[in-house]
């Protein structure tokens, strides 16, 4: 049975992916630092800003075939009184562990000489976001994306990315109403993206995109780039 180790897997997007690899038979390690009622493959409770407990980790873990960067954390502070230590948790979670978890899992995969990793980026990536912090490190996973399909392609490791739009998630209820009546105004579709919709792109790309498909970026976001 194939796995895949999926972080952030306690709600949202990182759920509903976890039920979409279990619903195709997949073994699902969900990664989280908190769960709600809802769990769905076996509870994995790890806290991200660990960064040097990831490697033990993954070998704890055994042999995975697709890994799915989901975790992420958006603080709607202002602009320009963001806490350091916000700052800290952003970068770490939403950047630094994906890559961690990268270097983590490579090795194994390489070795076998396949796998699939799937960052989970943002639509926020590629505008100037008013969460400064989140849509840099988002814009800096879709770079990373390219960088690893680059290193990680001769050993037949496919590394894709997905950018959704406003999803309704914990993340999204959070904003400001503005700021989502501004989605409602920019998104073709007049409504915001299920995190189902998201899933059943990351579980594509996570076990059947095609094999020359690496280092890209699929948008799911009903034609929204905020301005």
């Amino acid at each position: 049975m194939p796995a895949a180790l999926v972080t952030g897997a306690g709600r949202g997007i990182g759920l509903a992916t976890a039920k979409a690899f279990l619903q195709e038979g997949w073994k699902v390690l969900a990664l989280d630092k908190q769960f709600g009622s809802e769990i769905a493959g076996e509870r994995v409770d790890y806290d991200l800003t660990n960064l040097a407990g990831i490697p033990g980790l993954i070998d704890k873990l055994g042999e995975l075939d697709t890994l799915v960067n989901n975790a992420g954390v958006l603080y709607c502070d202002p602009y320009d009184a963001i806490p350091e230590a916000h700052i800290e948790e952003i970068v770490t979670v939403n950047l630094r562990a994906p890559v961690a978890l990268i270097e983590a899992i490579a090795p194994q995969m390489r070795k076998r000489k396949s796998g699939r990793i799937v960052n989970v980026g943002s639509v926020a990536a590629f505008t100037g976001h008013p969460d400064l912090w989140y849509g840099a490190t988002k814009a800096a996973l879709l770079n990373v994306t390219k960088s690893y399909a680059s290193h990680l392609g001769r050993d037949r490791i496919l590394v894709n990315a997905v950018a959704p739009g406003p999803t309704l998630t914990a993340m999204y209820d959070q904003l400001p109403q503005s700021r989502k009546d501004g989605v409602m105004r920019s998104v073709h579709a007049g409504r915001a993206c299920a995190p189902e919709e998201v899933a059943r792109v990351v579980l594509w790309l996570g076990t059947a995109s095609p094999d020359y498909m690496s280092g890209a970026t699929v948008d799911v976001n009903s034609g929204s780039y905020p301005r």
